[in-house]
């Protein structure tokens, strides 16, 4: 029995670590790379609230992200398309949402070994969660520019 759209999305996402987040705010586009923890199909991560992709989220949620490795041969390629809305964390939510992304990168949880410098950046940190709206998942191993789109509903 094969996987269901869904399935494969969130397989996906357990196979990689890092999305290339888009954001657009009054100095025009920016695109970031961050890590991320997700829960089922939201997406959790962590920036600086100076960051310009963090200004940018204050003023406009609305976000674009892929998520794919590094590939160097075409017909190997498959990542995620997404978009959708990213919007800081409630701070209610806040300790549920850094034990997910302990979960996933330990070096978030401190202790012996971890240099001052991390944790001094974590003190300073907002978390934020990207809800995707839209996702396309790419695979050109089924087929060159195979895309398949997964519905807003599925994405509940």
């Amino acid at each position: 029995m094969s996987a269901s759209l869904k399935e494969r999305v969130l397989a996906l996402l357990g196979e990689h670590h890092v999305m290339t987040l888009s954001t657009v705010g009054a100095d025009g586009p920016w695109a970031a790379a961050v890590f991320y923890a997700h829960e089922d199909l939201r997406l959790y991560f962590l920036s600086s609230p100076t960051s310009r992709h963090a200004e940018c989220l204050a003023a406009d949620p609305r976000v674009a992200a892929t998520i794919q490795r590094d590939y160097d041969d075409w017909p190997g390629i498959r990542g995620l398309q997404l978009s959708g809305t990213a919007r800081a964390v409630a701070p209610g939510d806040e300790a549920r949402v850094r034990a997910l992304y302990q979960q996933r990168y330990p070096l978030i949880g401190g202790g012996a070994g971890v240099p001052r410098k991390i944790l001094e950046a974590l003190d300073k940190i907002r978390w934020y969660a990207f809800a995707p709206e839209d996702i396309w998942l790419i695979d050109n191993t089924l087929g060159f520019a195979h895309r398949e789109h997964l519905p807003p509903s599925s994405s509940d």
